[in-house]
């Protein structure tokens, strides 16, 4: 089963929740038991899984990759957007989550995250749930 939703961005980088979105259509589809791929088809965005309870925690990660990859660094691509090229790399561009009891396994304190590092734009997640 493949689905697909939209997310708008509002900035040039950013960690926008998408947990509760995932878990609807895990909900709706009634998946007892099996696996969710969340995956983003972008080369410059991504999705992690990270901590929900502090919202610092994700103003840390942007501060720190973006003091890491610089937005402006002598890069060569003519677009202009390296950087978001190269955070994408290292966020990578897919997650896969455990379904049990037609739930996401997620820790106490995990969400999944989409990673925009080029907004503010329209952007695509595709989620694949396979049941078993």
């Amino acid at each position: 089963m493949l689905k697909e939703f939209k997310i708008e961005t509002n900035h040039k980088t950013e960690l926008i929740d998408i947990t509760a979105k995932v878990e609807k259509i895990v909900e709706k589809l009634s998946i007892k038991t099996g696996l969710c791929t969340v995956f983003v088809p972008h080369t410059t965005a991504g999705v992690t899984i990270n901590e929900n309870a502090d919202p610092t925690v994700k103003e840390d990660i942007l501060r720190q990759i973006n003091k890491v990859i610089p937005f402006k660094d002598n890069y060569q691509h003519l677009e202009g957007n390296s950087a978001a090229h190269i955070k994408a790399t290292l966020f990578g561009s897919s997650e896969q989550i455990i379904i049990d009891r037609r739930k996401l396994l997620l820790g106490t304190w995990q969400s999944i995250y989409f990673a925009e590092f080029d907004g503010p734009r329209t952007r695509r997640v595709n989620i694949k749930l396979i049941e078993g």
